[in-house]
């Protein structure tokens, strides 16, 4: 029931809408109480106005809304989303001035859903935004306002992880921002930065790198922010699948001078030098990934473990001529056989180059780096290989011996002549 000054300024209003109804909403405050402006909508719906006159004043009662729930101001935001919903239902159940009402019922739309999103109730603000509409004969909207509402619509449902309902509105907005990339700078921002978060939801850890580390270099962003998704492409290059691609960009990350401030930076350096990494180290970076990123495979192993076996692998690779399956197995925490299926696929993916013997059960690695192409890590089985690397090697080493003692001579002759002999 509204209050009895409400219900002595409405019937005022019912005689003079305009003045009555502008004197009225400018005593609308956060604090108003929520019977006093469901009391005014219904007001303005039975009073039977005609098409120009209730747009006028719910455009100036839903600016009196707006008015009240900026930054400035301490909104409840509860009472403007019951208010708000309230007054789009009055719009929808008024038949003959609905379609003359789609300004108004948007615009009341994006203060629920502004609201909606200070209670932190994202999936029913994305809801809500998503009902306005952009695309319809009714209304013209420009692209920029277009791109507006589709922007907020994708953050809102990555906040509730549904990256494949945020990625169907960033592809409409891919059609459109091409237009507005000079005009906008803060909005290409937030493009990208949803486009970055979707790609590491759907677990294309590479593309996440690229992206994130890109956004890092933006000035429209503070440092801190900056070097928070510098640490975010750190960790979407870690959880890549190991191979040159991730090599790649693991080391233009390691060549970026901010990595050092960040915890991540060890594990970052040991993986660009291709060393072996602990059971500490990896619970250590766990602590830091968000819960996708520790989602598990269809393996039923994580996406990290994955990522560490496959690194580990690679850096097995360096240290190892062969290796049979068993002692790999303990080497990287698998089984024997798991450590054969895990070293195939990746020989296989062209991410590791060596070969199988599956009789004597032993990896012989390559020695190179794989190209990354399928069915390229193959390694060429040729007559004496190993005998010709043992020669090569017992060359390189008497070579070494040999420019030693000629150091020796050169600068401690008397010891050369007494001791070698």
């Amino acid at each position: 029931m509204a209050s009895p000054e409400v219900q002595a300024e409405l019937q005022k209003a019912r005689d003079s809408p305009t003045e009555g109804y502008t004197a009225l909403f400018s005593r609308i405050t956060p604090q108003t109480p929520l019977p006093d402006l469901k009391a005014i909508v219904d007001h303005i719906f039975a009073g039977s106005y005609g098409v120009v006159t209730t747009k006028a004043v719910l455009a100036d009662f839903v600016s009196a809304l707006q008015r009240n729930s900026g930054p400035e101001t301490t909104p409840n935001n509860d009472a403007w989303v019951e208010i708000g919903e309230h007054a789009i239902r009055a719009i929808s159940q008024a038949t003959s001035l609905s379609s003359s009402l789609v300004d108004q019922s948007s615009a009341l739309r994006e203060l629920v859903a502004t609201s909606l999103e200070a209670n932190e109730d994202f999936l029913a603000a994305a809801k809500t935004l998503s009902e306005i509409p952009l695309e319809s004969s009714q209304r013209r909207v420009s692209d920029a306002d277009k791109a507006k509402i589709w922007i907020r619509i994708v953050r809102n449902y990555l906040e509730v992880d549904d990256s494949t309902t945020a990625e169907m509105y960033l592809n409409k907005l891919k059609n459109i921002m091409h237009k507005l990339t000079d005009s906008d700078p803060e909005l290409t921002l937030h493009f990208k930065l949803s486009a970055a978060r979707i790609q590491d939801s759907n677990r294309q850890f590479l593309q996440a790198a690229a992206s994130y580390h890109d956004i890092s270099f933006s000035p429209a962003i503070a440092e801190e922010e900056r070097l928070h998704t510098l640490s975010m492409a750190i960790k979407c290059a870690i959880l890549a699948p190991a191979g040159p691609l991730r090599s790649r960009t693991l080391g233009r990350l390691h060549k970026d001078e901010r990595s050092v401030q960040l915890e991540e930076y060890p594990i970052l350096e040991k993986m660009f030098f291709d060393r072996l990494l602990n059971k500490e180290e990896v619970e250590k970076f766990a602590k830091g990934l968000a819960p996708h990123q520790l989602a598990h495979t269809s393996d039923g192993s994580t996406v990290l473990t994955k990522a560490v076996v496959e690194h580990n692998l690679l850096s097995a690779g360096r240290l190892y001529s062969n290796i049979g399956f068993d002692e790999l197995g303990v080497l990287l925490g698998l089984s024997g056989d798991k450590a054969e299926d895990t070293t195939s696929r990746m020989i296989e993916q062209g991410r590791l180059a060596g070969s199988i013997d599956q009789i004597d059960r032993i990896v012989y690695f390559d020695g190179s780096e794989g190209s990354g192409e399928k069915g390229s890590g193959h390694a060429e089985v040729q007559v004496g290989k190993e005998m010709r690397r043992w020669d090569t090697n017992v060359q390189a080493l008497a070579e070494d011996v040999e420019q030693l003692v000629d150091s020796l001579q050169a600068e401690f002759p008397e010891f050369v002549s007494t001791v070698v002999v």
